[in-house]
């Protein structure tokens, strides 16, 4: 599952690969380095933005299954052009009904970006176990923190980024969505079961170039905002008519929260 779409996907590539927190990807890099091959299932993996980010980072000879419920961007993700010796499958595949099916074969790590977000803390608790039970090694890349900053300030942006927040905890999919509160509890779930956890913040700084993907974040912010009922039409819609008056101006940017993170077990198989 990934809910996106491609052209979402594509814009905000460039940021994510800005973002990726370099503390945590050299983790992953030096666990995996004494490996002549590895076997890496991306959960959710959307266009494939996963792979691409990781892969030059691993040993050559690299396997991939790259899993979404998504047959177009499943179609997009194996479409691209890869190293001469990494391969990648697509299994299309319901991660809320099936998640166990997904892992049930040799691999040395499992990945995701922008995903954990989106799930409950019941679907976390399970792929945490699931992992554990194998002793996959895990690493999740720009779960959103709940954390936005607007330049210039606006007295509605609090109001605005709270409702945000309260409508990512809705259902997405997996049951009511830890949102913001996802990273902090997938870490201390992986803590109690005994790995490993290097974590950092992977925050886009969005400048005042950047207008299409503010244009973006700034309107799903308002529906968000509207669905929610937190805020008057009036108001989220004012709101968002100034924002966007100071991102066509050149005077508008934004930071949004994330955080990385990457979970080894203490024992390998």
């Amino acid at each position: 599952m990934s809910g996106f779409s491609a052209d979402w996907l594509r814009l905000r590539e460039p940021h994510d690969v800005r973002a990726r927190n370099l503390t945590v990807l050299d983790a992953v890099a030096a666990s995996l380095k004494p490996r002549s091959s590895v076997r890496v299932i991306d959960l959710a993996c959307g266009t494939g933005s996963t792979l691409r980010a990781l892969s030059p980072r691993l040993p050559s000879q690299q396997n991939w299954k790259l899993i979404d419920n998504d047959l177009d961007l499943l179609a997009l993700a194996t479409a691209m052009p890869l190293a001469k010796a990494t391969a990648a499958t697509a299994i299309p595949l319901d991660l809320n009904r099936d998640l166990e099916t997904a892992l049930d074969e040799a691999v040395d790590l499992v990945a995701t970006s922008a995903l954990l977000d989106l799930v409950s803390d019941t679907w976390l608790d399970r792929l945490a176990g699931a992992l554990a039970a194998r002793s996959i090694a895990f690493y999740a890349a720009l779960s959103y923190d709940g954390r936005t900053e607007f330049t210039p300030p606006d007295s509605f942006d609090t109001a605005i980024t709270a409702a945000v927040n309260a409508h990512q905890r809705t259902d997405k999919g997996f049951g009511p969505a830890l949102g913001p509160a996802a990273a902090a509890f997938a870490i201390a779930c992986f803590e109690a079961l005994g790995y490993s956890v290097v974590h950092g913040t992977s925050d886009w700084a969005i400048g005042p170039d950047d207008r299409d993907l503010q244009n973006e974040i700034l309107s799903g912010s308002a529906d968000a905002a509207h669905e929610i009922g937190a805020l008057s039409l009036a108001d989220t819609t004012a709101w968002l008519a100034r924002r966007r008056d100071a991102v066509a101006a050149g005077r508008s940017s934004l930071l949004v929260g994330h955080v990385d993170f990457f979970a080894t077990p203490s024992a390998t198989r």
